[in-house]
């Protein structure tokens, strides 16, 4: 064994040993590694989103900008005021509405990666009820060729199982890319987890600093009589008892010091490190921000110049993230929906009631308008538009 010379000399010294098993055993440690927080789904959740101000902001942001949108259900044809999938969308179960179901949804994929919708009551053309599962409950079952043949929802130490071999299947999945995975997507929050750690960090540093009064530490020097430097064991106990009582925490805050002979207070001050926190925080609040693709400026991030004004930053962002992932998430419903009653319909954002896009909408729509060379119906096709009137 490597280390039997350390065994054979603690035996050659000691008369005696101890009979336990895990006598032979060495502890080797090693400093100087970083901590991380785990990276599994509810504790991301439990970090990034309900402990950390910027992720939950980016989230919500996120969910219930997409969430808010309008939306517009067509076929080839023709743009539906009515339609029982309208319907169902716009009251979804009896505990939710269109917008409290959709912003379930989208946290669910910007937490977690993966979107489950549940469909009650498939028999008819429509579902009667549509429910939105917890993605850390949910686990997908491949099947011999790889694709999933059902899903598995556990709570409570009990499972349910959902077939999906069958046409239509009761859950739909939606999920963002994963380079590294075939059934579960990737979650900006494991993206934006290091930068959140870093955050976390900085606060708890800021915090500890509070509670020290918001004053860097010191040191108290002794200097007894004849050059001696060192105090009695009661003389020590005495002054680490009356610094705690007496002169930590915030509620101790500017109280002055009473220093008894011999004793000297040496105040420190910050050092380059300390005065870098305050930055290193809003770099890690940018990360987040950068990760979830949110502007820092509609966080509230001070110093961050990369748009002209803030209505150009929140152009950008409809336009780089919320419509994005509501184009995407609207059209994978759309098409499971269809499943059941055997049309083909479309479900997605009407960009013309977007009050952030409105001046590109106008502009779009006055230069489709007077391009001459254009037929009707390839001019609603470019505004997105069915080929035929509602009402012809």
């Amino acid at each position: 064994m490597v280390f039997d010379f350390l065994r054979r000399g603690a035996a050659g010294e000691l008369p005696e040993q101890k009979a336990s098993a895990t006598g032979p055993t060495v502890a080797y440690q090693t400093g100087g590694r970083v901590a991380w927080s785990p990276r599994d789904a509810v504790s991301l959740t439990r970090a990034g989103f309900c402990g950390n101000p910027v992720g939950f902001r980016s989230v919500k942001l996120i969910a219930e900008a997409a969430a808010a949108l309008p939306l517009v259900l067509q076929d080839a044809d023709r743009r539906y005021e009515t339609h029982p999938l309208m319907a169902l969308i716009s009251r979804p179960n009896g505990g939710q509405g269109r917008a409290e179901l959709l912003e379930a949804l989208y946290g669910q994929l910007l937490l977690s990666g993966n979107g489950y919708v549940e469909a009650v009551g498939g028999e008819a053309d429509v579902p009667v009820e549509l429910h939105v599962l917890r993605s850390d409950r949910m686990s997908v079952v491949p099947g011999a060729d790889g694709w999933p043949v059902a899903y598995e929802y556990a709570v409570g130490g009990r499972k349910h199982r959902f077939d999906a071999s069958g046409p239509v299947a009761p859950v739909c999945h939606i999920k963002n890319f994963h380079p590294q995975d075939d059934h579960y997507g990737f979650s900006p929050m494991q993206a934006a987890a290091m930068a959140m750690d870093v955050h976390t960090s900085a606060s708890r540093w800021s915090k500890a600093l509070l509670d020290n009064a918001a004053r860097p530490s010191g040191a108290i020097v002794y200097r007894g009589a004849e050059g001696q430097g060192k105090l009695s064991d009661d003389q020590y106990d005495r002054l680490v008892s009356e610094m705690e009582s007496n002169h930590q925490g915030a509620r101790n805050a500017g109280r002055p010091m009473l220093l008894e002979g011999g004793l000297d207070w040496k105040p420190m001050g910050f050092s380059p490190s300390d005065m870098e926190f305050h930055k290193t925080k809003e770099a890690a609040a940018r990360e987040i921000a950068l990760a979830f693709g949110v502007p820092p400026m509609l966080l509230g991030i001070a110093g961050d110049a990369t748009y002209a004004n803030y209505q150009e930053a929140h152009r950008a962002f409809y336009r780089l993230t919320v419509l994005p992932l509501a184009t995407r998430v609207t059209a994978a419903l759309a098409h499971w929906l269809s499943g059941f009653s055997g049309e083909t319909l479309a479900l997605k954002p009407d960009l013309d009631q977007v009050s952030a896009l409105a001046q590109e909408r106008d502009a779009q729509w006055a230069r489709v308008a007077g391009a001459d060379f254009l037929s009707e119906a390839e001019k609603r096709s470019l505004l997105g538009l069915p080929a035929v009137a509602a009402d012809a």
